[in-house]
């Protein structure tokens, strides 16, 4: 009896003793997470820097100006990246987005938990780095919520989910038509390069539907990927050493597809690695994507390219769930401002359509405003063009005057002595609608 008693002491001590360990490791992770680091490069004399790593796992950095105004940015990464989440991730970010600390601006962006292309829980993570901002440095009286291409969709997911933590969103090069409409234009690329090349996969390998991107386990790399690309359409070498054959492959591919010489490869790596991810880390193996009806055109015979492809059906079930992740509602009620370039390769400016009709549908279309630049980027645009939208976002937010795609145009003429040049705003530009640029396929 006095054994068994003794037993339960134990194990009683062990419990409280492994309690206080974790409320010690907790502390201590709390005050190396508050503490002052040195600013990465290119930030602005005299800001205070400080990163750590969260309860869940992500890491972040934070910027604040010597002067600072009282207004925090709050960035959403794009990508997604793949993998651990890296420290090096947001520090480069900070860097990228040096612009917002010149301007006045406190900083602070995650790595995310994970890597992979889960929206809903990046929100989170961007959501709790709030939080951590507010015990650190002080609660702000302005919070703008900026996302960034994949990072749009999760800036817009945050702001549904969480309406009361933010004053203002704003999105850059959003891919905004939710992850069940902005990847098809990827599945296309698939089975169109599959029809044309036969090499991904080889006839050597297991064969797989192309939906599933790659299978588990599977050992191809970006590099030999990028190789069977050249050996099909020469894409990497000098235009006059393609082959006859490469040229018509590679133009065919590009008018289909309709995306640019510059992307392709990098637009297959994504319809590869992350469809990977989508499906087995994301969807149990499900399939949410479908090209049922597609009637591709654009090749010199369209009826023996479309009577080739593969054609698969999505999973109701998996489709559902990857919409409930990462497709934007329109439920956001208050100011949203987003900027888009004309010719960007990676994210269509058609998106942002798309995203418009969102809004509507949702009843919030006086709360959104869609600028357009003239330029062929995606990752970063220019500092005054980014210093405008910020400062006319503000205004919106603070005295209830709602920009003008004219008014940002002439804002940012303003601010080049301050911030450089670099001002390309088109404001008479809207975007076509998704189908004008993406094949319709059953719904």
């Amino acid at each position: 009896m006095r054994s068994r008693i003794d037993a339960m002491k134990l194990l009683r001590w062990v419990g409280l003793f492994s309690m206080a360990t974790l409320f010690i490791n907790a502390a201590a992770h709390a005050a190396e997470a508050a503490a002052t680091t040195p600013c990465p490069e290119g930030l602005p004399t005299a800001t205070r820097c400080l990163n750590g790593r969260d309860e869940a796992g992500a890491f972040y950095w934070i910027a604040v100006p010597a002067a600072w105004n009282g207004v925090l940015v709050l960035h959403a990464h794009g990508g997604p990246e793949l993998g651990e989440p890296r420290a090096d991730r947001t520090a480069k970010d900070l860097q990228r987005w040096a612009v917002m600390v010149r301007a006045g601006y406190a900083w602070a962006g995650s790595t995310y938990r994970q890597g992979g292309v889960e929206v809903r829980a990046a929100g989170e993570d961007t959501e709790r780095l709030r939080g951590i901002f507010t015990n650190a440095v002080g609660k702000p009286k302005l919070t703008i919520l900026h996302g960034q291409s994949w990072g749009a969709s999760v800036a817009a997911k945050a702001a549904e989910a969480y309406p009361a933590s933010f004053d203002g969103v704003l999105l850059t090069s959003g891919v905004l038509g939710g992850g069940t409409r902005s990847y098809d234009f990827r599945l296309d690329l698939r089975v169109v390069y599959q029809a044309l090349c036969g090499n991904h996969p080889l006839p050597t390998e297991a064969q797989y539907p192309l939906w599933q991107g790659l299978p588990p386990g599977a050992k191809l790399t970006h590099a030999e990927l990028a190789h069977r690309v050249d050996d099909c359409t020469g894409l990497r070498s000098n235009p006059a050493q393609r082959s006859a054959e490469q040229q018509r492959k590679l133009d065919t591919l590009l008018a289909v597809v309709r995306i640019p010489e510059r992307s392709l490869i990098r637009h297959l790596n994504w319809a590869t690695w992350h469809f990977q991810d989508i499906v087995f880390k994301r969807l149990s193996g499900g399939n949410p994507f479908s090209n049922i009806g597609a009637v591709y055109a654009g090749s010199d015979d369209d009826a023996a390219l479309n009577a080739k492809v593969r054609r698969y059906r999505a999973d109701p079930e998996a489709t559902a769930r990857f919409a409930a992740d990462s497709d934007p509602t329109g439920h956001i009620a208050i100011p949203v401002l987003t900027v888009h370039a004309t010719d960007d390769p990676v994210a269509f400016v058609e998106l942002d359509s798309t995203f418009r009709d969102t809004m509507a549908a949702a009843g919030n279309a006086a709360h959104l405003v869609q600028t357009f630049t003239d330029e062929r980027e995606h990752s970063y645009l220019a500092d005054p063009e980014y210093a405008a939208l910020v400062q006319a976002l503000l205004v919106w937010v603070a005295d209830g005057i709602k920009p003008t795609p004219q008014d940002l145009a002439e804002r940012c003429k303003a601010l080049v002595p301050g911030f450089g040049p670099g001002c390309r705003f088109a404001p008479d530009y809207r975007p076509a609608a998704l189908a004008q640029r993406v094949t319709p396929r059953m719904p």
